[in-house]
Order: C-alpha cells, then sequence, then structure tokens
C-alpha cells in the first residue's frame, strides 16, 4: 500500500505565519499534519484552520512551552512530577479538542537509575489517565540536539517501553536523531519496527530534507513499505529555503 505522509508545520514553511502554514501544506498535498505545539493560540483558531484545509491533526508535543524560561520537558525528572502530571492533564485536553491520537512526551534533561523510574512511573501514570484511543509516544533526541537529554538511545527506549508494555504507550522514530544516535537509520528501523507507532523524517547531520544528507530515503522507505507499517511517515526537517522545493521525496 502506499505510504502515508504527514506534515510537520512547526518546522516547514517557517517563513510563513502559524494559521498560514495549514493552507500551505494542503496545497502541496498533505492531508495530515503534525505540529509539536499548538499551545499559543485559542484551541478554536487550529481548529478552523484544521476544517478549512482538510487536514488532521495527528501528533503535537507534551509538555506545553515553559514560559518562565525554564527547560522543557520533565517526564523523567524527580523534582518535577507535580508540573509533568499538570502539564499532561493539560495536554490532554487539546488533544481531544483537535482530535489528536498521538502525543510525544518529551523526557527533559536528566541521567540515571531514579530518572528512569520516575520516567516509568510518569508514563504509567500517564498512559491510565489519557482518553481512550490517545497514544503516548516516547523519541530518543541525539545529543546534539538536545545535550543532556535522558532518552538519548534506541535501546534504552526499547528497554523502558518493554518494561511498562503498555498497549498506549510507543515508540516514535525519527531518521535523523536514529542516524545521529546511531550512525545507521535504516538498521535501527529494522531492530525496533515491533515497537515503533509514528515515523519522522529528516536527514543528517543539519535535520534538512531528505536526500540532503546522510540518510538513504529511496531504501529507507523501500524498508518501510516491505515492513508492512501502515502509519503515517512525517516530514520534520528544516527546509532550507521554499519548502515546495524540497518534496520531491514524495515522489521518489
Amino acid at each position: 500500500m502506499p505510504l502515508k505522509f504527514a506534515a510537520n508545520l512547526t518546522l516547514l514553511w517557517p517563513e510563513l505565519p502559524y494559521l498560514d502554514r495549514f493552507s500551505a501544506a494542503a496545497d502541496a498535498g498533505f492531508d495530515t499534519v503534525e505540529i509539536l505545539f499548538p499551545y499559543d493560540l485559542a484551541v478554536k483558531e487550529t481548529q478552523q484552520a484544521l476544517l478549512a484545509n482538510g487536514l488532521r491533526l495527528i501528533l503535537i508535543n507534551a509538555p506545553p512551552p515553559n514560559y518562565t524560561g525554564g527547560p522543557r520537558g520533565f517526564a523523567a525528572q524527580p523534582e518535577h512530577v507535580d508540573r509533568f502530571r499538570y502539564d499532561m492533564k493539560r495536554v490532554f485536553r487539546y488533544a481531544e479538542a483537535l482530535g489528536v491520537r498521538m502525543i510525544h512526551v518529551m523526557t527533559g534533561a536528566a541521567e540515571g537509575d531514579e530518572a528512569r523510574a520516575v520516567l516509568i512511573d510518569n508514563m504509567r501514570w500517564a498512559a491510565g489517565a489519557a482518553p481512550k484511543g490517545l497514544t503516548l509516544m516516547l523519541e530518543p533526541l541525539n545529543p546534539v540536539a538536545q545535550p543532556g537529554y535522558f532518552l538519548n538511545d534506541y535501546a534504552l527506549a526499547a528497554g523502558v517501553l518493554d518494561e511498562l508494555s503498555l498497549p498506549n504507550v510507543a515508540l516514535q522514530y525519527d531518521s535523523y536523531h536514529a542516524q545521529m544516535i546511531h550512525g545507521d537509520a535504516l538498521a535501527v528501523f529494522d531492530e525496533y519496527l515491533p515497537l515503533i507507532g509514528h515515523i519522522q523524517i529528516g536527514d543528517s547531520p543539519d535535520r534538512g530534507p531528505p536526500g540532503a544528507g546522510e540518510v538513504d530515503f529511496p531504501a529507507l522507505f523501500a524498508r518501510i513499505d516491505a515492513s508492512g507499517y501502515d502509519g503515517w511517515i512525517s516530514a520534520e526537517y528544516h527546509p532550507g529555503g521554499k519548502t515546495e522545493d524540497t518534496l520531491h521525496w514524495k515522489t521518489t
């Protein structure tokens, strides 16, 4: 079956105001989008932009931005358990209002066994509190892009997911981060395929468009197609120019 592509409106069309990116995505042939942090505007404005352009929103990030200027992401931080749970309740309200079915839960900067235990406790709580039909995603982020980030390795993520063993918690695979962390995005996809619930694509080392760096995207797309994965593949990269000029990968 054809691969299903989505557009990340936080990174694509950066020259456009937020609400104008929805029509740009629709004009480029996308019917599905994701937004990292849709919390700056009233939820009705995002709802209207989705409806006006016939778009479906599949994923948002958690937690909301920290407007005090502090770090973002608390799921693995022992000192912020209350903050994590308070913020997740707000995220769940946004997800329900926008029809979102996946939330990428950010762990924040942390290290060690205590942080791992806190992450597992927090994710178990969040999975139980999540609205029906919502899947929580854990995504390893590379230390160049996110120094100190707790979930910085796919084996670590797999271990956490194995211990949780919950149907509504899954792995978010990102070709850019996989390549940066392990040096072979295709091998990472092959090894962790059974855990993957969502895919994002960007090239390394600069999170550029597919074909601009080190990842063999024709081979990766062939692997995804052959694997039977039927979820979304979301374009999450810095276009470095007009986004429309970087969409050749959709037809190759």
